[in-house]
């Protein structure tokens, strides 16, 4: 974005050979003591704040992750079941990377965002278990709980390793970046929060009952819930591509995002645990068919959401580049593979 300019040093420039020195009238840069002083402190202050939010996610992420470490060491087949548990997630950011028709996004970059997301997931596990005895343990309170703190608090986190780092680099060059990123960030809070509940389900098993068979029925539960977070998170970065783009309306587009993504989560957080009973009474299936039902077709209205908005730029974006090159190539149908 161009630099806005004083009246005074625009009038130069149309006026001037470009010789007046404007410093500290219109212009500056650091050039005395007190200059290089002051931005010594900005530049100390701000790197060292960020440095210090870093230290403190460290902190907390690591303190999360010393159950599923210290299960991992007493019983290392379990992380088999950690691995397995963030397959469907996994496979599913893959497809929305593989259907980027643009550019390959850079593995450091994608690399990056998944940490970052792992990192600030840890946020958000911190505002929610502060504020879930706020809101009491009715009907009531936890649909204002799901709508007002998971939905929001989670895909903000989640946006946030999308925007500190890949945003800003050059490689983020398309609106359909913002979802690829985003599926990502997704992927790596999945990832996290898989294996927190796991551990925990594990930690707190009878040990009559079995740690595989316990393992087992967490993962699968917890493999099921994990594309849901692809998905959502695809749809804010989307936005948050769209938004590079269009910047006078930057601040709306991410919010649209945000909204739609949180909505989706929260609806999910608050019917997955009423749907699949209301399945059981009127379908002949037991509950567990139900669950795994009932979060499949979910997750597919969704991500029917995503697919369309993705196949949709894609077409756009052949179109556009065959005009471009005078290529007669027919347009892509929506299920042909994309070509890089």
């Amino acid at each position: 974005m161009q630099r806005r300019r004083d009246p005074v040093e625009r009038a130069e420039e149309r006026t001037g050979d470009g010789s007046t020195d404007l410093y500290d009238v219109s212009t500056w840069e650091p050039r005395s003591i007190v200059d290089l002083f002051a931005y010594t402190i900005y530049n100390a202050a701000s790197y060292g704040f960020r440095g210090i939010v870093l230290l403190i996610t460290i902190a907390i992420t690591l303190s999360l992750l010393i159950s599923p470490a210290t299960l991992v060491r007493e019983d290392p087949f379990l992380a088999v079941f950690f691995a397995l548990s963030v397959v469907p997630a996994g496979l599913l950011a893959a497809y929305i990377w593989y259907a980027d028709i643009t550019t390959s996004e850079p593995l450091r970059l994608l690399v990056a965002t998944f940490l970052l997301a792992i990192l600030f997931a840890t946020f958000a596990a911190v505002v929610n278990s502060v504020t879930r005895p706020i809101f009491g343990a009715g009907f009531v309170g936890s649909l204002l709980f799901f709508y007002l703190i998971v939905g929001p608090v989670e895909e903000t986190v989640k946006l946030l390793a999308v925007r500190v780092f890949a945003y800003r680099s050059t490689s983020f060059n398309a609106v359909i970046d913002g979802a690829v990123y985003g599926a990502v960030a997704g992927l790596g809070f999945a990832a996290i929060e898989n294996a927190i509940y796991i551990s925990r389900v594990v930690g707190e098993a009878d040990p009559e009952a079995g740690v595989f068979v316990t393992a087992g029925g967490i993962a699968t539960v917890r493999a099921l819930a994990g594309p849901g977070h692809v998905i959502y998170s695809a749809i804010a970065g989307y936005y948050l591509g769209l938004a590079k783009f269009n910047r006078e309306y930057a601040g709306p587009i991410v919010i649209k995002g945000l909204l739609v993504a949180a909505f989706v989560h929260g609806t999910y957080n608050v019917t997955v645990g009423i749907a699949p009973g209301i399945l059981t009474e009127v379908l002949p299936v037991g509950y567990g068919i139900a669950f795994v039902c009932y979060v499949v077709l979910y997750d597919a209205a969704i991500g029917f959401y995503l697919y369309r908005k993705i196949s949709r730029y894609r077409r756009r974006y052949q179109t556009a580049t065959s005009d471009v090159d005078g290529d007669s190539r027919p347009e892509l149908t929506e299920f042909e593979p994309p070509q890089r």
